[in-house]
């Protein structure tokens, strides 16, 4: 399988985990399970909560800005970057991190604004930068380790005050970097650990276990150390894409997110021929401000090539 091959499929496997696990939302776990009881059923696209049937949410509509504005100016621009994410929030989109929406809107200058809610908040390691990593992992892919764990931090502190967001968004990075290129990424999972600052090693190394199940988090799914592993989790114990993303989903709690980060490393992991196409017919983003824009899954395979640049 080739690395343009898992590149669409990362992006659109993380676009289909958002909008399949969207609404289900804060539901319980199981709730998937029960109402779609049979993998290959159909029907899981099915909407609710305010959401159409394959509608992505803010997780994806922020990994497409993050990646449109990585090929339009030709770098990592992080004003550009910061001021996309500001026009779509004053854009009312249907879903917003809370702290996310803070950092937009508080009027700070965009190196400064994160921080400055951290400072207030003591509070910022939400997986809001995790969940739209799928279009940078792939673009800082091929500038080796350290530049794919470096651009993920830099990314990540445009919104995320606090390190242990940053290093999360690092690890992923760098899964999806081994991943296309064939590695198993959950083989490389010790390796990638040491990249990890020493103040966040350790959290990481016990979500990250091979023993370690999402019914042990101390947190809520929506903090980035259980999200990561509860993605990590739903791709060691599946044998398929799509079996990945049912685990992902019937954990409950931030659904779209678990599901988008699980879709992300399950996408670079089986190739798109293992997303199913009765997820990706239905599959659409729409861009709050910007234009009435919806991208499609030809639009999203079309973005993770020129991503890759091959």
């Amino acid at each position: 399988m080739s690395r343009a091959e898992r590149a669409v499929a990362t992006v659109l496997g993380s676009a289909v985990g958002d909008a399949l696990g969207a609404p289900f939302e804060f539901c319980l776990e199981g709730d998937f399970s029960e109402r779609f009881p049979e993998a290959g059923g159909g029907g899981e696209m099915c909407g609710g909560g305010g959401w159409t049937p394959g509608e992505a949410t803010d997780d994806t509509q922020m990994a497409v800005l993050v990646g449109e504005s990585l090929l339009e100016r030709g770098r990592l621009d992080l004003p550009d970057i910061f001021a996309r994410f500001q026009r779509w929030a004053a854009a009312w989109p249907m879903d917003i991190g809370l702290q996310t929406e803070d950092v937009l809107t508080n009027g700070k200058p965009w190196d400064q604004a994160a921080a400055a809610h951290f400072e207030v908040n003591q509070l910022a390691a939400g997986n809001g930068a995790l969940m739209r990593a799928s279009t940078s992992a792939i673009r800082f892919a091929g500038s080796g380790r350290e530049g794919t764990t470096t651009a993920a931090r830099r990314i990540s502190a445009l919104t995320h005050g606090d390190p242990a967001a940053w290093e999360g968004t690092a690890i992923l990075h760098e899964l999806i970097r081994l991943a296309l290129d064939g590695t198993d990424p959950l083989h490389t999972l010790p390796e990638v650990l040491e990249l990890v600052h020493p103040d966040h090693r350790q959290r990481y190394a016990t979500v990250l276990a091979a023993d370690w199940h999402p019914d042990l988090a101390t947190e809520f799914n929506g903090a980035v150390w259980p999200c990561l592993g509860s993605a990590v989790w739903a791709l060691r114990s599946t044998r398929s894409f799509e079996d990945a993303l049912r685990a992902a989903v019937d954990l409950g709690g931030d659904t779209d997110t678990v599901a988008a980060v699980t879709g992300g490393l399950a996408g670079a992991y089986y190739g798109p021929d293992a997303i199913p196409t009765r997820w990706t017919e239905a599959l659409h983003v729409p861009l709050p401000g910007f234009g009435g824009r919806v991208l499609r899954a030809p639009e999203l395979r079309a973005l993770a090539l020129r991503l890759l640049g091959d």
